[in-house]
């Protein structure tokens, strides 16, 4: 029987080809180990939501919403900067904000998709 032909690795600008079914080269695996976490996993547990529903009460509009003159009841609080597992940015609450759903999605899909790559010390920019 035919095996499937490789597929490209899913890191945005990688090209390397990877067996069928896996999603990232070796290079790119460990920078998207977070992708695959249940949210539990991610830090979003019991004491994530009971933290969150009195967050939520103490601030009930959308602050986006709420900048534009608009008044939208929030849901869901967003880390300002995204956290990426450090879990003391996770718990900074001056980090939080109350958002809408429309709002929060918009947020993550323009400023919080890409994780921002630095360079390790010693290594030149210029390629």
């Amino acid at each position: 029987m035919p095996r499937r032909p490789n597929t490209p690795c899913k890191h945005p600008g990688c090209g390397r080809l990877v067996p069928y079914g896996i999603m990232y080269c070796e290079e790119h695996k460990p920078l998207h180990q977070h992708d695959r976490k249940t949210t539990s996993e991610k830090g979003y547990g019991s004491r994530w939501q009971k933290a969150r529903a009195v967050y939520l009460q103490s601030h009930p509009l959308c602050a986006r919403c709420l900048a534009k003159g608009r008044y939208v009841k929030a849901t869901v609080v967003d880390h300002i900067i995204p956290h990426r597992g450090d879990r003391k940015l996770f718990w900074d609450r001056d980090n939080w904000q109350a958002l809408c759903k429309s709002c929060h999605d918009s947020k993550t899909m323009t400023e919080d998709r890409y994780e921002e790559f630095r360079y390790p010390e010693g290594r030149s920019k210029s390629l």
